[in-house]
């Protein structure tokens, strides 16, 4: 069987051999064993999927938050004749549509899908329909309530592999502490064995930390006449895949990004990377500079240390712990269901209502589950929208039917309300009024959708929930949980103050956050600013701005 694998790494990947942990990882995967592979940035994650999922008789899921690794990934793939396709927020409704009829087709190899599709009621049936022989997790260490970028979301990504009976699970992740890892094994029932740390240093990063104000900074960019675009949350889609290709092909380009770019591309030669503002833990300053020097050549990774930035990265911990009064209206709504019964709620109402921030909310309600008072069920959407496509209006789509079907249409879009465009319809309102099952509404949308005769928007995603139990004593479950959201706000800031010993540190940089992440060195890097200068940084107090 080991000669398969090799023979694949060769003819479609172009190596001779696998790379550090690699084939441990794939080895485990064959043998029908989950596995975690802890990788550095750059240090071949995606192969571990990759390469099996061509040896597999079924579908490779891969969940991934990173649009950009999705993009370059399927390119890769498609330029070796692997079918692959993406579904993500970037595709146009005819786009998704070719990729549900080749879903459903059963002629895709491997599937890039965002941890939201998830919650996609429609994907979900599709998705239960089709042999998934691998379900692999990028980024696994949201799922851990105790790493640095928790994500509810990652949490239900163990549930819902096992009710598409995925038959093995592989996380993966650069940036994992012992106590991350056990998390990640535990969520998705990965053997000791089978999790694969490779370990974090990268002789070839050189990390500086310099302390810099912001404002000299920004001028020394602004009057430099440098070859640099902003990339910012605000930018369109498209404006944003235009600035990731010109920087993708440019050997000089220079990119004034948050921290969100980058993630993902397969760019080789990055020289530098340079943080401008301190970085919220050392697991995303891991992340980050991870994307510099892939060749293996030496690079540079410099960090403009300044006090200013304190301030505004506690600020982001101490807003995610909700207060007393918020926290006491969320249960006694949420917890006010008969038990046994199953609710719908919207997250972004209820967030509204209770003044929270939407993954806070989420984050309390997976606490609860994880309490055993709530169960979650499958997403659904409360609404969608329709438009015919091409010249016709929705008469001319309706009187291509055979009588009853179109009796049955007419009744059905009458039931909801039409603008110039678009007609909205809530499929639990037209299945009251008709009298028939939401299954046969959905059914009728989605096959207008398939022949290409509508454009099917969904709108209003509401989750479902079973309430189990009720709390013995509901101020003693308030104070419960906000003891665990101090909990993580003191991890949070404990995170900033690592960040900051980094940066200060007397001693070799790279030995401490080798440490950081379980990886004993005793050997100086010889590169760092304290080797580099023999002694310790220190921060300058803040600027007045």
């Amino acid at each position: 069987m080991r000669e398969r694998p090799l023979q694949v790494l060769a003819e479609t990947f172009g190596f001779d051999a696998f790379r550090p942990g690699q084939e441990q990882v794939i080895d485990a995967l064959l043998a029908g064993r989950s596995a975690l592979a802890v990788f550095p940035t750059g240090a071949g994650k995606s192969l571990c999927y990759q390469l099996p999922a061509l040896l597999f008789d079924g579908m490779t899921v891969v969940v991934s938050p990173l649009i950009a690794l999705m993009k370059d990934q399927i390119d890769f793939l498609r330029r070796s004749g692997i079918d692959a396709e993406r579904l993500d927020s970037s595709l146009d409704a005819a786009e998704q549509r070719q990729i549900f009829d080749r879903l459903r087709a059963g002629s895709l190899r491997l599937l890039y899908v965002a941890p939201e599709r998830f919650n996609n009621e429609r994907f979900l049936a599709q998705l239960a329909r089709v042999r998934i022989s691998l379900f692999a997790v990028d980024e696994a260490h949201c799922i851990s309530e105790w790493g640095h970028n928790f994500r509810p979301d990652y949490l239900k990504l163990a549930e819902r592999a096992r009710e598409l009976a995925a038959e093995r699970v592989l996380a993966l992740t650069a940036t994992a502490t012992t106590a991350v890892v056990a998390d990640i094994r535990a969520g998705f029932g990965i053997e000791e064995r089978d999790a694969v740390v490779t370990g974090f240093y990268r002789p070839n990063l050189m990390l500086l930390t310099t302390p810099v104000g912001t404002l000299r900074v920004a001028a020394l960019l602004a009057g430099a006449g440098l070859p640099a675009r902003a990339y910012h949350a605000g930018m369109s889609a498209e404006e944003r895949e235009a600035v990731q290709e010109w920087w993708s092909r440019s050997p000089d380009a220079i990119v004034v990004a948050t921290i969100a770019f980058g993630m993902g591309i397969d760019k080789a030669n990055v020289r530098y990377v340079y943080h401008y503002n301190l970085p919220k833990s050392l697991e995303s300053y891991s992340q980050e500079i991870g994307r510099a020097g892939r060749d293996g050549a030496e690079s540079i990774c410099e960090l403009f240390a300044c006090a200013d930035d304190v301030p505004t990265l506690e600020n982001f911990a101490f807003g995610d712990t909700p207060t007393r009064e918020a926290l006491s209206g969320l249960l006694a709504e949420v917890l006010g269901h008969p038990l046994g019964t199953e609710f719908a709620l919207s997250e972004y109402e209820l967030s509204v209502r209770h003044d929270l921030r939407v993954l806070v909310l989420k984050t309390i309600l997976t606490y609860l589950e994880l309490d055993g008072l709530l169960r979650q069920g499958t997403p659904f959407y409360a609404g969608y929208r329709l438009r015919p496509l091409g010249d016709r209006s929705l008469d001319d789509v309706v009187d291509r039917f055979d009588e009853s079907r179109a009796g049955f249409l007419r009744r059905l879009i009458a039931t909801g309300k039409s603008g110039r465009s678009w007609t909205t319809l809530a499929p639990d309102d037209a299945a009251a009024e008709l009298g028939e099952q939401r299954s046969r509404i959905l059914a009728a949308l989605e096959y207008l959708d398939e022949q290409g005769l509508v454009e099917l928007q969904p709108a209003d995603v509401r989750q479902r929930y079973t309430l189990l139990a009720h709390p013995d004593s509901e101020p003693e479950l308030v104070d419960r949980l906000l003891e665990r959201f101090a909990r993580r706000e003191s991890a949070e800031t404990a995170r900033i103050e690592n960040v900051l010993a980094l940066v200060t540190k007397d001693g070799c940089q790279v030995i401490a956050l080798a440490g950081y992440f379980g990886e004993i060195r005793t050997e100086q890097c010889g590169h760092c600013t304290y080797c580099l200068s023999g002694r310790a940084q220190r921060l300058p107090e803040a600027v007045q701005m």
